[in-house]
């Protein structure tokens, strides 16, 4: 302890910042979620499991949140891998008209949430926005919608806002991954007459999986803690068409002042994105074990 005091001097602020903003809070939570306490009130009482019960087994809108998270959570990873791949694909080289898109289809993560929404809740219009108005001058129409009203569609219509402002951003880590394939492999498979397909699905994509875990298992956290994106473009509805986790989490908290039923929503909450993130991480290192096996 005295030979490396000083070492240990760098460690204690960053440790006491990791207690007082992680460690307490998140015991706080799951003392809370034992109780009734409405956020307001000095004196609570300890209910027991009986908020875990009533939202596993009775809440309907929180079961209705956690299918629309899925929902959600599902469109965004996928299209947001595809497309931020196939843009990486194309941009990968690094001259001088190729950063220029890159930092363009960058420029929207930089953009505060808020503006993306109020973009977004424009061009969604369904009188004077521009995706109505652009479908209309090219005749297709037919497939006008109350984007944001209808509850059929209007999850979806937030994941695309998603995959829209985010893609430039994990684009970059396919970027920096085909960055660091060798060179020499491709002269190797174009040696031996390999195709573009042979050579993206036999060379490229086995040597980018690191990447693509990463990308999921970061899209994944990303489209389950959306918030302040949907917050401001639907609040939640139609009729709770788009109300998520985190969404339901607050609502229960600072709308309807049930402060202990919230804390216990939000440890479900973490022990799903838990879940989803360990069987993530497992299914894609099996699927490398499986190939390169």
């Amino acid at each position: 302890m005295k030979k490396y005091w000083g070492l240990l001097m760098f460690i204690i602020p960053g440790l006491a910042l990791y207690l007082v903003f992680f460690v307490i809070p998140l015991v706080s939570i799951l003392g809370l979620s034992f109780t009734n306490w409405n956020g307001i009130a000095p004196n609570f009482s300890w209910v027991g499991l009986s908020n875990f019960k009533t939202l596993l087994l009775d809440d309907q809108i929180f079961k209705q949140a956690f299918g629309n998270n899925i929902k959600y959570m599902f469109f965004v990873v996928i299209f947001q891998t595809i497309f931020s791949l196939i843009f990486a694909i194309i941009l990968a080289k690094n001259t001088r008209l190729n950063i220029f898109y890159r930092a363009l289809f960058f420029l929207p993560t930089i953009i505060a949430s808020v503006s993306v929404a109020f973009i977004w809740i424009f061009v969604y219009d369904p009188s004077l926005g521009s995706l109505n108005l652009f479908l209309t001058k090219i005749g297709l129409g037919s497939l006008i919608h109350s984007w944001l009203g209808d509850q059929r569609i209007a999850i979806y219509s937030l994941a695309f806002v998603q995959v829209w402002a985010h893609t430039g951003q994990v684009m970059t880590i396919f970027i920096a991954g085909l960055n660091s394939i060798p060179k020499s492999l491709y002269e190797v498979a174009r040696i031996e007459g390999a195709s573009k397909w042979q050579t993206f699905t036999k060379v490229t994509w086995p040597l980018l999986a690191p990447s693509a875990t990463i990308v999921v298992a970061y899209t994944t956290l990303q489209s389950f803690k959306a918030f302040d994106l949907i917050l401001a473009m639907t609040n939640g509805g139609p009729s709770y068409a788009t109300e998520i986790l985190s969404m339901f989490i607050y609502h229960e908290a600072f709308n309807n002042f049930k402060f202990g039923y919230a804390a216990a929503s939000a440890v479900l909450y973490m022990l799903i994105i838990a879940v989803i993130t360990i069987l993530q991480f497992r299914i894609l290192d099996a699927s490398k074990v499986t190939y390169e096996g």
